[in-house]
């Protein structure tokens, strides 16, 4: 067994100071279920006086009409976003009825066996709206509804253009230095991506917030999983059963090869999928008997966004592009992080310790080299998520790098040490000490299994006697805290106004309407 060493000094190169990273923006999204006071999945439409799921920029809806999405904007600081979301979680909370309640963690709340109680998000009868529902119908035909009720935390983060100035200035390489800015940040952010992808194993393992799921989520598939409580599974070593596979899989997009060894190969692979049927799909059809429309199309994916990834590269859409579009034109603008699970003991889903951490985690990615990543390579790191994922707190979980076989604490330990430079370069340019705070509580865990999320969410669950009474319990106090969090005069104003805004910019959709819905399906098709 291999001993990794660390090579701390090589990672952060002398020239870079902490006013080149200064100017770096995070944006959070949090998605969390709407859940009835006797714990199971709402019923309720989204709530009117939020606005609408369509247009509002900041409260939506993902899969289900009871699956809330919030998105924060860019944010110039991590406490400016953390503040925003709890800002939206409090709003949220004063507008829920029937003492509905936000489901704290990733696996969802009490699903009873019919796959139809799960409701579509709904967004009224422009075109577009009808065409996302589609697209929400068409994912539970190709997957079931259950699997789309899962939760999750992406974070989104970008780096400011005078930091990839300063890097190119300090590349060998001519053919990277005569690169335009948007080409050679494109180049730089693809080989963050990489490297995030060849530490997501690291990530699930200290972020790993979903070592259990309710019963009912099981209905109707076979599975490896352990009684832990009446009504509860799990394995005793799971981590972040969201990210194996009982989570977002997909077994067509496997056989896609779609790689991120470079921006145009990653787009080509990416429109190659929206455009090439899969037989099992075909099987399934595209209308129902009656003629209705059961999926957008019978392709590998219908649009881009049902392809799923650990980390993805993204520009910000301008009226009428898609999101390839928009990386095509602008080239990558940040990266969205999401193998991050909900943490249930935050009331809004995340919290310093695994903010901090995520932005170390890109930075040092970003920073360190990135060889291509080759399908040898992705089966080994493949194998090392499933490792983590189903038995990451075992004594003996190893993990395999460049050919060598480590104990996952001391390949943790190696990562965490090479990272810490990044972490002071960090708190000085933020003036703050949240970055090694984070860092310390990350090291916590690696030398105590028993303090990472999952352990002791597993015995939280075990006391509790239930998944579902755990969550209960948490929903509770976390509702308590959204009440007692304080939204200024202006805060309210400025969401009153955002729901009512977006309530009209719907209905001016819908007055937009020139075709119908099936005339609209029949050009995209």
């Amino acid at each position: 067994m291999s001993q990794p060493e660390s090579t701390a000094h090589d990672v952060l190169p002398e020239w870079v100071d902490s006013s080149l990273i200064k100017g770096m923006l995070r944006g959070i999204e949090r998605e969390s279920l709407r859940m009835q006071s006797n714990g199971f999945l709402s019923q309720e439409p989204h709530p009117h006086a939020l606005g609408s799921a369509l247009t509002h920029p900041h409260i939506t809806t993902d899969y289900s009409e009871a699956l809330m999405e919030f998105i924060t904007p860019p944010k110039e600081s991590i406490t400016e976003a953390l503040n925003y979301l709890t800002d939206i979680h409090a709003f949220v909370h004063r507008h829920l009825k029937n003492d509905e309640k936000l489901w704290p963690m990733s696996m969802p709340c009490m699903l009873d066996s019919k796959d139809e109680n799960i409701p579509l998000a709904q967004y009224g009868s422009s075109n577009i709206g009808l065409f996302k529902t589609l697209y929400r119908h068409g994912l539970g035909v190709r997957y079931g509804r259950r699997m789309q009720t899962i939760s999750g935390v992406h974070y989104n983060l970008s780096f400011p253009d005078h930091f990839f100035i300063a890097l190119q200035e300090q590349e060998t390489d001519e053919e990277l230095r005569a690169l335009s800015l948007q080409d050679y940040r494109s180049h730089r952010y693809m080989g963050l991506i990489r490297n995030f992808i060849r530490l997501t194993p690291l990530v699930i393992f200290l972020v790993g917030a979903s070592p259990a799921v309710c019963q009912c989520f099981m209905t109707g598939r076979d599975h490896h999983l352990f009684p832990l409580v009446r009504g509860t599974l799990y394995t005793p070593y799971s981590t972040a059963l969201r990210m194996g596979r009982f989570g977002y899989q997909n077994s067509a997009q496997k056989q896609l090869g779609i790689h991120y060894n470079n921006l145009q190969d990653y787009l080509e692979g990416l429109q190659k999928a929206v455009k090439t049927p899969y037989k099992q799909f075909t099987r399934l059809g595209l209308d129902d008997a009656n003629g209705q429309p059961i999926q957008i199309n019978d392709h590998v994916l219908q649009i881009e966004n049902e392809y799923y990834s650990l980390v993805r590269p993204k520009q910000v859409p301008q009226e009428g592009e898609t999101p390839s579009q928009a990386l095509q034109n602008r080239g990558i603008g940040y990266v969205e992080l999401r193998a991050v699970d909900v943490n249930p003991y935050s009331a809004i889903g995340i919290n310093e310790d695994t903010a901090g951490f995520l932005e170390v985690v890109a930075l040092y990615c970003l920073l360190q080299d990135s060889p291509a990543l080759l399908d040898a390579e992705q089966e080994i790191i493949d194998q090392n998520q499933a490792e983590v994922v189903n038995r990451g707190r075992a004594y003996n979980a190893a993990i395999m790098e460049n050919g060598q076989r480590y104990m996952i604490e001391d390949w943790c330990n190696l990562h965490l040490q090479r990272m810490q430079p990044l972490a002071q370069l960090l708190d000085q340019a933020y003036e703050t000490n949240l970055y090694n705070n984070a860092m310390q509580a990350m090291q916590i865990r690696v030398d105590e299994v028993d303090a990472t999320l999952s352990a002791l969410i597993v015995g939280d669950i075990r006391s509790h006697s239930s998944m579902w009474q755990f969550g209960q319990h948490l929903a509770h106090q976390h509702s308590n805290l959204y009440e007692s969090h304080r939204l200024s005069k202006e805060t309210l104003k400025y969401f009153n106004e955002l729901s009512q805004k977006s309530l009209q910019q719907q209905q001016q959709l819908e007055q937009d309407n020139t075709i119908s819905f099936t005339e609209y399906l029949a050009q995209y098709r």
